[in-house]
């Protein structure tokens, strides 16, 4: 029972990690230019902006949630 919860949780925890690696602007612009995240007279400024500062938080709590299903599906299913 609790396994499978945690497998559930790890699936969403893996995929929420992806999705949010990928909106993050690389050198290239990567898929946040996709979705506006160069557009506007502010875009080429180059400065971390708050919603990038929001993302990075969001995607590290994100990891470290990722880190901990981690962990405890190798206690459980051990």
């Amino acid at each position: 029972m609790i396994a499978g919860i945690l497998v559930a949780v790890h699936l969403v925890m893996s995929l929420g990690l992806i999705s949010l690696i990928l909106l993050h602007a690389g050198k290239g612009g990567g898929l946040a230019d996709a979705f506006g995240g160069g557009m506007g007279p502010l875009g080429n400024l180059g400065g971390s902006t708050v919603a990038e500062r929001n993302l990075d938080r969001l995607t590290v709590a994100v990891a470290v949630m990722f880190a901990i299903t981690t962990l405890a599906l190798a206690w459980v299913l051990d």
